[in-house]
């Protein structure tokens, strides 16, 4: 049975009137270096809570400087583990569920890379973090990827590992799950029928157009996903609190691309 308080905070980060889930993660400089919109952390952390994504997943030390200001207007979702440039196919573990706890954290994100030489111990780490998740009652969160070396380059959209990333985060307890999306609404949907209600799309590189971010919104909540988990389309933006506002529109108020592109505006 789910905790009381798993419930209470899973209520907290869903937005209550479409219980859909928009996310904005500011976790990259681990895993691809410096990015110049995440170089003033106070600033972009500022634009970020005045569009009003429904939560913020970051790394701990970040949360630690940069987060008290925004303590109750925005749930915390504190990332356990990272990947990095020098071992791009491991998430190590970094930080853990008591931790969480101890910040405030609504839920605990993990990384898992599917296809990796280490796929068997991040799911493992997995499997412990979400006992101790359920332990704590925080909801868990994993980034699940089908982005090992053993896997074909041409194979890592194929509905086939998506799904199979998708259900291996589902076989052990996860919440919310983050996978990339296949690029098409309809394939998309047969990733998303495998754990019904759990999987947000990760936004992927920056988009070149803002119809072409919207666009993927919009395919992506007609699939049936949970919501979205976004970074660079947000704080890579030039206008990171509008964007966001658009972006809602789509996924909460189930507006079309057009609509979106004028809220923007």
């Amino acid at each position: 049975m789910t905790s009381l308080g798993k419930k209470v905070r899973l209520t907290r980060i869903l937005n209550l009137k479409s219980k859909k889930l928009f996310i904005v993660t500011v976790d990259h400089p681990i895993t691809r270096g410096m990015f110049p919109g995440l170089v003033n952390m106070e600033n972009t952390l500022e634009a970020i809570v005045q569009g009003g994504p429904d939560a913020l997943l970051m790394h701990k030390g970040i949360a630690d400087r940069f987060f008290p200001p925004h303590a109750g207007k925005i749930p915390l979702i504190l990332k356990a583990s990272s990947f990095s440039p020098f071992h791009p196919t491991y998430d190590t573990w970094v930080t853990y569920a008591d931790e969480a706890v101890r910040f405030g954290a609504d839920a605990i994100s993990m990384g898992v890379i599917l296809g990796s030489e280490k796929q068997a111990e991040m799911l493992r780490n997995l499997g412990l973090l979400s006992r101790d998740a359920a332990r704590y009652g925080l909801v868990l969160m994993a980034h699940m990827y089908p982005a090992g070396e053993l896997i074909k380059d041409e194979e890592r959209y194929s509905v086939e590992k998506l799904t199979y990333c998708v259900r291996a985060g589902e076989e052990l307890g996860v919440d919310v799950i983050k996978t990339w999306y296949t690029g098409d609404p309809d394939t998309f949907a047969r990733v998303v029928e495998v754990a019904p209600g759990k999987v947000v799309a990760a936004g992927g590189p920056k988009t070149e157009t803002d119809e072409q971010l919207f666009q993927m919104t919009r395919n992506v909540m007609d699939a049936g996903a949970l919501g979205v988990a976004f970074g660079r389309n947000v704080w890579g933006h030039r206008d990171p609190a509008g964007v966001i506002r658009a972006l809602k529109a789509i996924i909460h108020e189930n507006r079309s691309v057009s609509e979106a592109l004028e809220i923007l505006k």
